[in-house]
Order: C-alpha cells, then structure tokens, then sequence
C-alpha cells in the first residue's frame, strides 16, 4: 500500500530530477504553483492531504516521465548522491537580507533543492520567474550559481545591483566603468548597469532544461 509520505517523496524526486523546485513542477505542468508546496501536504484540521490523480499526470506530462519512471520513484524515493543547496526565487532575490556582501546566502527564508553531483560549497539556486530568459530558461527552471567562480563574455550570470534589483541575463562586456548585459528573450531590452551600481555578480553553472 502506497503511503501520504511515499507519495509526496516521489513528487519530490521528480522535481528534483528535473532540476525543479515543487512550485517550479507545479507551474511548468499548468497548475497553481502553490499545488505541490509543502504547506499544502497536511490539512488545516491536521489530516494528511493528497495530491489528486490529475495534477499527478499533468507534472509528468509536463517532464516527459511515464508511469514507470514514476513508480520506480515511489519506491526508490529521491535519486542518491544529491546535495540539499540554497534556493531562492528570482524576484525574491531582490529583497533586502537574502545576501551579504559578497552575494552569498544568509539570513533565513531561503528554501532548499536537491540537484545532482553538487561538487561546490559556494553554491545556490535561483528559480526563473517571468519570461525575460526565454527561450533558454523557462519560467520554473532553475539555475545554479557560483558566487566565487569567474565570469567571462558570453557567461549567464545573475546581477544584483545596489538598489536591490535582480537580473538574469548574459554578460556581453565588462569595464572599469560599466557592466553591459545582453537579454536572451529579444523582447526585452539589453541592459548596462554603472560599475559603481553592482553589488554583485554570480556565474550560472548549472541550470535546469
């Protein structure tokens, strides 16, 4: 008999599989993006709640998983050898007491992912929110960034500027003065931020497709 955690657990690995937060599967399969979150799993009245069939089939039409690939998940629970990082919503990022000064995590409200042969300790994930990476990352994807790793032209990279604004993009050119950033979704308009307006900028080594 299969058990409410088990259930959930599975829901759990294919989102981490596909390099996705619960909200991030939730949203790529077109269903409320609070559906799978873990305040949802047990009812006000302290009842366990279950996921319906129907959000079930959409998460893995949604990620291409056929029924088998899903029971395997329900009896092996999350795929081995994955390291709990650090994730953070794009937007939220953007918010004051999420990084120090050096663009590493601190402070509490992050959530956590699990992502595969995680080899870095300077690491954490950011959740695509909007379509301004489009067609390379999606709404609901996740990237993996390194803040002490080395940018180069032609790098993704995520932005914070001293004003507290957040930006994925990709890095066209760097100088003593300025920063330029070019948009991967022609629908939105490249950016050059003053060097002086840069509080950080973080590699993208990883990210979700």
């Amino acid at each position: 008999m299969l058990g409410h955690g088990q259930i959930w657990s599975a829901i759990d690995a294919l989102a981490a599989k596909n390099g996705l937060s619960a909200s991030g599967l939730a949203r790529r399969a077109g269903l409320d993006p609070t559906t799978f979150n873990r305040s949802k799993r047990i009812a006000s009245d302290g009842r366990p709640r279950w996921p319906s069939t129907e959000s079930i089939a959409k998460a893995l039409d949604a990620t291409t998983t056929d029924l088998d690939a899903f029971m395997t998940l329900l009896t092996d629970g999350a795929p081995r050898q994955r390291k709990r990082v650090p994730l953070i919503g794009l937007a939220q990022a953007g918010e004051g007491g999420y990084f120090d000064d050096a663009g590493l995590p601190t402070g509490q409200g992050w959530d956590e992912i699990e992502f595969p042969d995680v080899d870095r300790e300077q690491v954490y994930a950011v959740e695509i929110q909007g379509d301004s990476m489009d067609p390379v990352f999606r709404d609901g994807d996740v990237v993996l960034v390194a803040p002490g790793s080395p940018v180069r032209r032609g790098d993704r990279v995520v932005l914070r500027t001293t004003e507290g604004e957040v930006l994925a993009k990709e890095l066209a050119r760097t100088s003593a003065k300025q920063i330029e950033l070019r948009s991967l979704n022609p629908a939105h308009p490249d950016r050059t931020i003053p060097a002086s307006q840069v509080a950080w900028m973080a590699r993208v080594v990883w990210a979700s497709q």
